[in-house]
């Protein structure tokens, strides 16, 4: 097909530059709003051929990898410009369900020293092991040594997973950096799984892991893998959630316990491991939920732990499926939601119907957000304040943390 010339109009909410050809919007990643480009391809989504006439707000990518690697979308692109279209991910699904007139604050830098974990693609071919990130839109894995949004602590995870991947050949490791050192956790072929699993536990030594799992299974645990929240300190579950920057989940829970204000009683819905409930329990009584587990169990058995806080109670509950109704709900002064991506559609209305005075919403996507902050809008309460995180900077994944009130 013959490159397309375009003019690139705006950015659209995947981090591409839009264009407009024959009457369509098209798609063309690495470009920038005003930029002349000729591109290529079917469909909607092209690739770009040539940069004509590039925007004055175009820079030079700090990783030797960007635009090969899979992971980054926007490191091309100027600081504020780049802020700016962010936070408008969220005001625009906010107003394309009616919320246009939303507070939405300036967006809050969320990337401190860079992620704390990592997912890498790992494959064996011919005796030749790489791991990295796919390419943009393919299969394709690409080979990295190095990758400079990481914490430093997670340097040797490249090496880590060619190590694993050498004797577990195709498979995804996770490294997640904790005070006490990496915890790795692996996704494997369970036949590959039973041939290696007598050797896997000398890599906990080996390679100088705190511990090592796969398929969910510990191999080996040199020292508990820990981290630690407000006065607490939690043991990580095999494979369990951790925000992606310890500077996005103090900002979070800054943002979240600002909005709690004074309440004395909280409901925490969707809670994990606690980064919201610990803390919030140094000042007021914490009900929280959660269908995982293993981060229930840690939860319990950290604020057990943990002299000085309020009193904490941690569930096992299917927040979709068996969301706190208004009569659950009577007692507390507060309920905060953190849902999955999918947003927490179910909770939202059974709140909607409830007295509860405050509810903080966290999100990290825009458009189930809005669905939810549209629902709870229709029960009555006030959007009073919305302000969006960036704690996946350079990509198009925004945190949301809203105030509403009765």
């Amino acid at each position: 097909m013959t490159d397309m010339k375009l003019t690139i109009e705006g950015m659209g909410k995947r981090g591409e530059g839009v264009a407009r050809h024959d009457g369509r919007a098209v798609f063309v990643p690495g470009t920038l709003p005003g930029e002349e480009v000729k591109a290529g391809g079917e469909g909607e989504r092209l690739a770009l051929s040539s940069l004509e006439r590039a925007s004055p707000d175009r820079i030079v990518p700090f990783c030797t990898h960007y635009g090969r690697c899979g992971g980054c979308q926007l490191q091309h692109w100027n600081e504020v410009p780049y802020r700016a279209w962010k936070a408008s991910l969220v005001s625009e699904a906010l107003a394309q369900r009616g919320l246009s007139g939303a507070p939405v604050a300036e967006i809050v830098d969320a990337h401190g020293a860079g992620r704390r974990r990592v997912s890498l693609h790992v494959r064996k071919r011919d005796g030749v092991v790489t791991a990295g990130y796919m390419e943009p839109r393919t299969h394709n894995l690409l080979d990295i040594d190095a990758c400079p949004i990481l914490e430093p602590a997670l340097a040797q995870a490249f090496d880590i997973a060619r190590a694993i991947g050498s004797k577990l050949a195709d498979c995804d490791v996770a490294v997640t950096a904790s005070l006490t050192g990496l915890d790795v956790s692996v996704k494997a072929e369970r036949k590959v799984l039973e041939r290696e699993h007598a050797n896997l536990a000398a890599f906990v030594t080996a390679l100088k892991l705190a511990r090592l799992s796969v398929n969910g299974e510990v191999m080996a645990t040199a020292v508990p893998p820990r981290v630690k929240i407000g006065r607490a300190e939690v043991a990580l579950p095999p494979g369990g959630f951790l925000q992606a920057t310890a500077t996005g989940e103090e900002a979070l829970a800054h943002l979240v316990l600002e909005g709690l204000g004074k309440s004395k009683s909280v409901a925490d819905l969707f809670c994990g491991i606690g980064p919201f409930a610990l803390r919030i329990a140094e000042a007021a009584k914490v009900e929280a939920y959660d269908s995982d587990r293993a981060a229930i169990a840690a939860l319990n058995a950290a604020a057990k732990a943990t002299p000085g806080l309020k009193p904490v109670t941690a569930a096992v509950r299917d927040l979709f499926r068996e969301p706190l109704v208004p009569n659950e709900m009577k007692g507390f002064d507060a309920v905060i939601f953190d849902p999955p991506r999918a947003g927490a559609e179910a909770q939202a209305k059974q709140l909607a119907r409830s007295k509860v005075k405050t509810v903080v919403a966290v999100s990290c996507d825009a458009m189930s957000f809005a669905r939810d902050a549209e629902i709870l809008v229709g029960g009555g309460y006030a959007l009073k304040r919305v302000t969006p995180v960036d704690q996946f900077k350079w990509s198009a994944h925004v945190e949301t943390v809203a105030l509403f009130t009765r």
